[in-house]
């Protein structure tokens, strides 16, 4: 028996020494950024530290992929806050001892719905998010997370109420700025943008807390006016359920966990595999799934919240060349010596520092590129984008979620309802070509061979049936052969092979021969089982195009007909 973890089997001993210089380089942009997603969970600062400590762990002995980073995440982080607001339990309040308890419980029944998709292999569910609905959502919610921080860069009272109403009490309170605090705020900022642009290999928002920090200290600046973190309990993360919840409790947190657990496979799992595709590793979506709930039941169990995979993080990863998760494991290692030895450096850190961080975390997630190229090559699929985008920072990030799986589904079933129809013809030199099917197109002079790119179900069956009917009445020549090309139909339900068998007695009884073209043998097993092969017959199945024309060619032949060589439409 192999214990050792998958990422880390055919370990190189020449990687080891770029596998630890990037997990150093890695914790010491993770730190500050998991601190900030703090903010955004609502819940104490060293609890984002907690979240790249065991869990990052448990991925790394679980999961399959070799680079995928898992800790705090902003989206998460956002559904979570949303979630446990929309509670209305009082003395749940962010930052309260029953907040973080309900955070923890989250984060265990979200490792709990993980596994169970992973029982039922589920992994598939990260595709029926298309990539429009995740740029929409991903804007969505950058734009609620950098809009969350601006109180605090400037150091004024948050806002009560909706996305609209806490943007007009801010704006109303410009009067009431803390000039310090928007000094330190601005200078994170600046600092990070500066280092990204000029130092990338430096990561500027650790430069930015070490930096802002000392002049904090140094300045006094807590008692002047400006708000600061104060004593950061650290030490070895909790361990154990969280305390004073019941059974009961674990249903008020279902549909949180559920909207967390969909986002944490459909991000994890484009993250895990557009960076095994760029190396050339295997993809196992489903061994990751199993790693991420071990992540998530790890975060409930040392008190924190609920993990992700981070695309920010494992871009930093592989930016500098960390081969396997020994970077990760790297990471987990230095935050945990943070944790039990220097939390107390970060008393005096400006909360404003941590919202600039955040703030320009909230700007990346704002994906504008993908939204440009929507906007020119796709202007529907820009729509849903934006619709999407909306509903998130104005509705909530857990209606976000519902609108983004609703429409991607409905978009799915708009695609397989509405696919390209062809009617397929041949040029002199015998290649196939192919025309819109629409009414009075024709292959050859009484030859119409029709293809429908997408699989037959009930939905879109009568729309199959009634296209192809108006092709055969609109002809311009009587049509004597009436061919399905079957190349993208590779099965069919029971509602469609009764319509396609009702389409097959439409077709005799206008003295048309019905003919199939390229089935694969599964789509033969089922009309063979369905009965409707028997009324098609066996001798009306050919295996190419080529064949089909060759065949009715020679019938039209011999009953004296010129055919055409070329596709002709009215």
């Amino acid at each position: 028996m192999n214990l050792v973890p998958e990422p880390l089997r055919g370990y190189q001993r020449s990687w080891l020494a770029r596998d630890i210089i990037a997990g150093l380089t890695l914790s010491a942009v993770a730190i500050p950024e998991v601190m900030g997603y703090t903010s955004i969970a609502g819940t104490p600062i060293v609890t984002g530290l907690y979240t790249i400590i065991f869990p990052t762990l448990i991925f790394a002995l679980l999961g399959s992929s070799r680079l995928l980073v898992v800790g705090a995440d902003s989206a998460t982080a956002a559904v979570l806050a949303a979630g446990l607001t929309g509670l209305g339990i009082a003395g749940v309040t962010p930052g309260s001892p029953d907040w973080l308890a309900f955070a923890a419980l989250t984060a265990l029944v979200c490792g709990g719905l993980l596994i169970v998709a992973r029982l039922l292999r589920l992994g598939f569910i990260g595709d029926f998010l298309s990539a429009s609905v995740l740029i929409g959502f991903l804007t969505g919610v950058g734009i609620q997370v950098l809009s969350g921080q601006i109180p605090d860069l400037l150091g004024i009272p948050k806002g009560k109420g909706g996305w609209f109403e806490q943007q007009w009490h801010w704006i109303t309170s410009l009067s009431s700025i803390s000039p310090g605090t928007f000094a330190f705020g601005l200078a994170t900022i600046v600092i990070i943008q500066l280092f990204k642009r000029f130092i990338p290999v430096v990561p500027g928002a650790i430069v930015a807390v070490v930096l802002l920090t000392s002049i904090s200290a140094l300045a006094d600046a807590g008692a002047h006016g400006v708000a600061v973190v104060g004593a950061v309990q650290g030490g070895f993360p909790p361990i154990g359920l969280p305390s004073g919840l019941s059974w009961s409790d674990v249903s008020k947190v279902l549909p949180t966990a559920l909207s967390c657990s969909v986002l944490i496979i459909a991000q994890s799992a484009a993250t895990s595999r557009s960076f095994a595709f760029k190396h050339g590793d295997a993809v196992d979506i489903n061994r990751d799934i199993v790693g991420l709930s071990g992540a998530s039941l790890a975060a409930g169990l040392s008190g924190t919240f609920v993990v992700n995979g981070s695309p920010t993080k494992t871009q930093i990863l592989d930016e500098q060349k960390g081969h396997t998760q020994l970077a990760n494991l790297t990471m987990a290692a230095v935050v945990l010596l943070f944790t039990l030895f220097f939390t107390g450096l970060l008393a005096d850190m400006p909360k404003a520092v941590l919202a600039g961080i955040v703030f320009l975390i909230g700007v990346s997630l704002i994906d504008l590129p993908g939204l440009q190229r929507l906007w020119r090559r796709r202007r529907n699929e820009f729509v849903v984008a934006l619709i999407t985008a909306v509903t998130v920072f104005a509705v909530g990030v857990e209606q976000g979620i519902i609108l983004a799986v609703v429409l991607s589904l409905l978009d799915l079933v708009r695609r397989q309802y509405t696919p390209g129809d062809f009617v397929i013809g041949q040029n002199q030199a015998g290649e196939p070509t192919y025309l819109p099917a629409l009414p009075g197109t024709q292959s050859l002079p009484g030859l119409v061979v029709f293809r429908y790119d997408a699989e037959l179900f009930y939905a879109n069956a009568n729309r199959f049936a009634d296209q192809l009917e108006s092709i055969i009445s609109a002809a311009p020549d009587p049509v004597r052969w009436v061919a399905l090309d079957c190349g993208a139909i590779d099965d069919i339900d029971y509602s469609a092979g009764v319509t396609l068998a009702n389409l097959v007695n439409y077709t005799r009884a206008r003295h048309a021969r019905f003919v199939l073209v390229r089935p694969d043998t599964r789509l033969l097993a089922t009309l063979r089982a369905y009965g409707t092969l028997d009324a098609i017959g066996e001798d009306n199945i050919f295996p190419t195009l080529a064949d089909a024309f060759h065949a009715y060619r020679a019938g039209s032949s011999l009953a004296g007909d010129d055919s055409a060589p070329g596709p002709e439409q009215s």
